[in-house]
């Protein structure tokens, strides 16, 4: 069997092609350069001058036209050689030759005769030339068509490295290496090889040339096959370690993205794992694309700073050029821009469909750079897709997004509002599928627990992990929100919209977005009142925490309709633990139950945090404060209505008076008994006092009885007004 030149050349052998002697009229020792042409060592002057780009070969007519039908159709078409120096001189014009004048050197070595040596390196090239010169059997048998595909086939195709090598090289020889399936062939070889036993590989240290990085032991290692079953010792699985699973990923991030593109869709035909096909494409995608491992966007202010771009350089590295902010449109449209959208846009379009191929954060620094380089809509739009459907794992550095061509805000807000849609559009899916078994999702998203777990249990598991993902994304949104408050240039609408996106339930503790709610107040000063409230009523003023209520309080940002709100929840809090507290004590019908399960009110002020103590009791103090003042002032209020009601008496005229009595005309014509005026205050103030009795409740709110008292307190002073 053919060996790889690396095989080969441990034993000092190294595949020769050579033509057979009966065609070899002009007898030859090789080939001399002088400059940029190729002469004949030959006692015959040459009388053919072939020129291939910047390089001119002196052949000879016969040798050329025995073995390629190609150079015998030129040369006896071609116009008459008047503008040769030597009339007897044809001349042969080959620029679209592929693989160049390397490629047609080495073919017309082989025409000569002369050997030549094939190696991983030349032989797509030469099989291209091969098949565009027509050097096929019809000429003579075993042409070089007929050899270079055996070479491709017994030799390259079943070595690793070689099958690399061969598929790099066919890059500039587009479209003839796709149509002699020379990219195919070893884009499923590297495919097979991958995706087999990784206990039939063995390591070999060949050297520099392998193209592997350097590992211990001093040389660079290059993967075999035991192709024959192992006998050996060397070859043996117990003498020989296991590979690891992503041994393949360095290797195969060498090609051009067309033909990695290519290798990725063979080895997902032939069962890989979604898991290790994701972490190829991040391997690639952080060594062709340095924005994704680099922070490209510095978020200070409001303005996005420069942007860097990759670039392929023409010996295939990669190098940095910086594109000002004046000049991202152009940057944008430059080439290598389209090489790097080109290179996302690929990547987008192999990513596996499964939930956890690749992280969040990946998704979401290809979805920043997609939106730079302007991909394709559609192809962000599924890119969207794709990190909603793992939001929750997302984190708030690479959900921070600038704002590309668009100058009202920062950062992409209507981007971050698209990904929560997606989001809870794929909860809801998934809450369907796992309702109804059998139509759901595919294999590849259930696991073997949930496969054993009965149809409630996992409905039930299901809820359960969408209600934690809520939850995740709730915090995640509600430090997004913090951080884009302070752009100026965020509408009230678009924050309000986003931070009410989620439904309630995701959030127990709303003090993520009281922050935000903050934030916002103190970037936007001149916001009007209602505005204010209009802000506030995204948050739940039950949901604040101790310290978040302690907070509010004191703000003098929030309108003093939320600070009610927010002390008056805290009240019924304190109040309902208390409650539970006495009623422990007084032996519940629980019994010992009870008493173990409720905290008790010291437990409930050893818990509470020191400061929200230390602000409660300043509350307090100041609550009986104002009960002192209010008493004060109810008791000067029956003071003036004493005095009201001394003067009202000397006012009002005897009723058995007539209408010419006089204002104080003495004690008979007074009334004996109190006015109707005087009793109406009266009753007033009877009836204030009864229901600032009856309404105040243990822990200091207005029950039922209160409200009805309100309600008759009303309706006395419309009646005696």
């Amino acid at each position: 069997m053919w060996e790889s030149e690396s095989d080969a050349g441990e034993r000092g052998l190294v595949p020769v092609l050579g033509g057979s002697d009966r065609h070899d009229a002009v007898k030859s020792d090789g080939f001399v350069r002088r400059d940029q042409c190729w002469y004949v060592n030959s006692d015959i002057p040459s009388d053919l001058l072939v020129k291939v780009g910047d390089v001119s070969f002196n052949l000879h007519k016969y040798p050329m036209i025995s073995r390629s039908g190609k150079m015998g159709r030129v040369i006896y078409e071609s116009a008459s050689p008047a503008a040769a120096v030597d009339p007897d001189t044809s001349v042969a014009v080959l620029d679209d030759l592929p693989g160049g004048a390397d490629s047609f050197e080495l073919a017309a070595r082989f025409c000569y005769g002369m050997a030549v040596d094939l190696t991983a390196s030349n032989i797509s090239g030469l099989r291209c030339a091969a098949e565009y010169l027509e050097m096929t059997e019809d000429l003579e048998e075993g042409n070089l068509i007929f050899k270079t595909e055996a070479f491709l086939s017994y030799v390259v195709l079943s070595s690793w490295r070689d099958s690399i090598v061969v598929l790099k090289s066919c890059e500039g020889l587009s479209p003839w290496a796709e149509n002699l399936q020379i990219v195919r062939r070893c884009s499923e070889s590297i495919a097979w090889k991958a995706c087999a036993n990784p206990r039939g590989v063995r390591w070999a240290y060949t050297g520099a040339s392998s193209g592997r990085p350097p590992r211990s032991g001093g040389g660079t290692a290059s993967p075999r096959w035991n192709v024959g079953g192992g006998d050996s010792k060397e070859s043996s699985p117990s003498r020989q370690a296991v590979p690891p699973a992503d041994w393949w990923f360095e290797d195969v991030s060498v090609l051009r993205i067309d033909h990695f593109v290519r290798v990725v869709t063979a080895i997902k035909v032939k069962g890989m794992r979604f898991d290790l096909i994701g972490a190829s494409i991040t391997h690639y995608a952080s060594k062709w694309l340095p924005g994704l491992t680099k922070d490209v966007a510095n978020g200070g202010g409001g303005g996005v700073a420069d942007e860097q771009w990759a670039q392929v350089s023409a010996g295939g590295g990669l190098h940095m050029i910086i594109a000002g902010a004046g000049g991202k449109d152009d940057a944008a449209t430059s080439a290598p821009a389209r090489e790097q959208r080109m290179v996302v846009e690929s990547l987008i379009s192999i990513i596996p469909p499964q939930r956890d191929s690749v992280s969040c954060g990946f998704l979401l620094r290809l979805l920043r750079l997609a939106i730079m380089l302007k991909a394709a809509p559609a192809l962000v739009t599924e890119l969207e897709k794709r990190v909603g459907m793992q939001l929750e794992q997302a984190a708030l550095p690479d959900l921070l997004i600038p704002s590309v061509g668009r100058a009202d805000t920062a950062y992409d807000v209507d981007l971050v509002q698209r990904l929560v849609e997606h989001f809870l559009v794929q909860e809801q899916t998934d809450q369907v599928s796992s309702s109804s078994p059998g139509r759901g999702e595919p294999e590849y998203y259930s696991s073997a627990a949930s496969a054993r777990m009965p149809p409630a249990g996992a409905a039930a598991a299901s809820a359960s992990s969408g209600l934690n993902a809520k939850a995740r994304v709730a915090r995640l949104l509600d430090s997004y929100l913090s951080e884009v408050s302070r752009d100026r240039n965020l509408s009230l609408t678009k924050f309000q919209v986003l931070a009410e996106s989620l439904p309630e339930s995701a959030r127990a503790c709303d003090d993520g977005l009281y922050r935000a709610v903050d934030s916002y107040l103190k970037a936007h000063p001149t916001l009007t009142e209602h505005e204010r409230k209009r802000l506030c009523r995204v948050m739940d003023c039950q949901k604040l925490s101790f310290d978040a209520c302690m907070h509010a309080a004191q703000n003098e940002r929030l309108p003093l309709r939320v600070v009610v709100q927010v002390l008056f929840s805290e009240q019924v809090k304190i109040s309902n633990a208390l409650a539970g507290s006495s009623a422990l004590k007084t032996g519940g019908a629980d019994g010992p139950l009870a008493s173990s399960s409720v905290p008790t009110r010291r437990q409930l002020l050893d818990a509470t945090p020191q400061s929200f103590q230390e602000g409660w009791a300043a509350a307090k103090k100041d609550i009986n404060t104002l009960k002192f003042e209010l008493e004060s002032m109810k008791a000067k209020y029956l003071e003036l209505q004493h005095d009201m009601d001394a003067l009202q008496k000397q006012v009002e005229p005897s009723p058995a008076a007539g209408p010419g009595a006089k204002m104080g005309g003495g004690k008979a014509q007074q009334p004996q008994g109190p006015s109707a005026w005087s009793n109406g205050w009266k009753k007033l103030g009877r009836l204030t006092k009864m229901t600032g009795a009856e309404a105040a409740g243990p822990g200091g709110h207005v029950g039922a009885n209160g409200e009805a008292a309100r309600k008759a307190q009303r309706r006395w002073r419309n009646s005696i007004s």
